[in-house]
């Protein structure tokens, strides 16, 4: 139960630096375009995670070869649908509400169950309830406008399943290798297909330059870090349970902006936070742990 208790604080500081990145990428886009943001921080993702990798080599020895077959497709498939994630959400939200995209995106605690389930892992019914849970509370935090749907919700609710799919891939991958090298490969790859739309956003260095901290907060502790920390605990976390604790990064992301942006939090966001924190005890109880 301790190891368990370890591996879910490990993805709630996940979502901690994950809700920091939004103030982090707020930040940065007034310098540059979002493809040139999310191409240079998967770039220095995978060079802050490579001699971390190749350090560990060498002091407890060999865990995965970097040219293993699983090691190198599953770092692709999961470079793959983090890139396709990611843009598909810089796309939708040009055209619908930052409230409505981080709800629809956050849409992936539903569908990691139901692929869960089509993959034959069946979630403990009380995890069901912690779903509908954060789902509720989600509602509250993100929400506050009439729900109507645009071409922008349907980019969204698309950026949600490829993030399902980017979970459960690392469910897959994750317990059977090196996470430092999975995680370095995931985004050598997603930096490497976004060069052509950063290329075409035409980014300027000083503009770069502008922003680096921003860029090196969201591509070394948001990405080489926080993603790497994901695939740790994903190997004793249950996939559903997971979801459900890294959706936390909408409430920290709500709690960073108050204190260093100055937002104000209404009550109903704060009732929104207060309910998706007990959805995650709720998922935490004993028999989540039999998953």
């Amino acid at each position: 139960m301790k190891t368990n208790i370890k591996y879910s604080l490990l993805l709630v500081l996940t979502a901690v630096i994950w809700g920091a990145a939004f103030v982090a990428q707020s930040a940065g886009m007034e310098y540059v375009g979002p493809f040139t943001f999310n191409g240079i921080r998967c770039i220095i993702g995978a060079l802050v995670l490579a001699p971390v990798a190749m350090f560990f080599d060498k002091k407890d020895g060999v865990m995965t070869p970097w040219k293993n077959r699983d090691l190198v497709l599953g770092g692709c498939i999961c470079g793959i649908l983090l890139f396709l994630a990611t843009s598909s959400q810089q796309v939708g939200i040009i055209y619908t509400t930052a409230g409505k995209a981080g709800f629809i995106t956050a849409l992936y605690i539903v569908l990691v169950p139901i692929f869960s389930f089509m993959l034959k892992k069946k979630p403990p019914k009380h995890i069901w309830i912690s779903v509908c849970l954060s789902i509720i509370g989600l509602y509250f935090l993100c929400l506050s406008e009439t729900f109507r749907l645009s071409p922008g919700d349907i980019w969204m609710f698309v950026c949600a399943i490829l993030f399902a799919l980017q979970i459960i891939a690392v469910d897959k991958f994750a317990p059977h290798m090196d996470v430092i090298k999975l995680s370095c490969y995931q985004f050598a790859v997603s930096g490497a297909l976004s060069i052509i739309p950063m290329i075409q956003e035409k980014p300027v260095m000083t503009d770069v330059l502008d922003c680096w901290l921003p860029i090196v907060y969201a591509g070394a502790l948001s990405g080489g870090v926080a993603y790497t920390l994901q695939m740790e605990a994903q190997k004793r976390v249950n996939a559903t349970v997971a979801c459900i604790i890294m959706s936390l990064e909408s409430v920290f992301s709500a709690v960073f902006g108050f204190l260093i942006l100055g937002q104000k939090l209404s009550v109903r966001e704060i009732i929104g936070c207060v309910v998706m924190f007990a959805a995650v005890i709720l998922a935490q109880v004993s028999p989540a742990k039999k998953a």
